[in-house]
């Protein structure tokens, strides 16, 4: 195995290793409980999917361009995609944004994502940091939160909870 040399070749992996944990989390939740919230202040597990799906668009939008704006005039608001109907569109949505990001990311270069992204909402600066900070901390890490979180879903609605790094308490010692 070869050591990676590019900024790009160190987070390949770990997107790959993150997208897949999340995948497996996203295909057993139970379209019967989408409506479900375990607090009032808490997200439903549709709209807690819904936002895990589209997690991984942050990085191909970030790596194709210099500048976001969050409230487009007339536009979607971006992070804010239609809730899931079906675990099919659910996993269909992922694997796109997925694919998308990962293409972009293989394709990226040092000076690439060292480069600043600014984002900004209703014209206003909101954040300026480098791309590679995007993958790690808007993507990688963000998506790592939200999987977590999925997994306590999951747990209360006695759905037996995937591994990811590990085994859980579901799987067979």
């Amino acid at each position: 195995m070869s050591v990676p040399t590019t900024i790009a070749e160190n987070l390949l992996p770990e997107f790959d290793r993150e997208m897949a944990g999340a995948r497996r989390a996203l295909e057993r939740t139970p379209e019967a409980r989408y409506d479900w919230r375990p607090h009032a202040k808490s997200w439903t597990l549709r709209e807690l999917v819904t936002h895990i799906a589209q997690i991984p668009e942050w990085g191909s939008l970030a790596l194709g361009s210099s500048e976001l704006e969050l409230v487009p005039e007339g536009g979607r608001v971006v992070g804010e995609d239609e809730p899931v109907g079906s675990r099919a569109e659910l996993l269909a949505r992922f694997d796109a944004y997925v694919r998308a990001t990962r293409a972009a990311l293989a394709a990226a270069s040092d000076e690439q994502l060292r480069g600043m992204w600014t984002m900004r909402a209703r014209g206003k600066l909101f954040r300026t940091l480098a791309r590679s900070e995007v993958m790690r901390g808007w993507v990688l890490s963000h998506i790592i939160h939200h999987r977590a979180q999925l997994g306590v879903y999951l747990r209360l609605c006695d759905v037996a909870v995937p591994a990811q790094y590990g085994p859980t308490a579901d799987d067979e010692a």
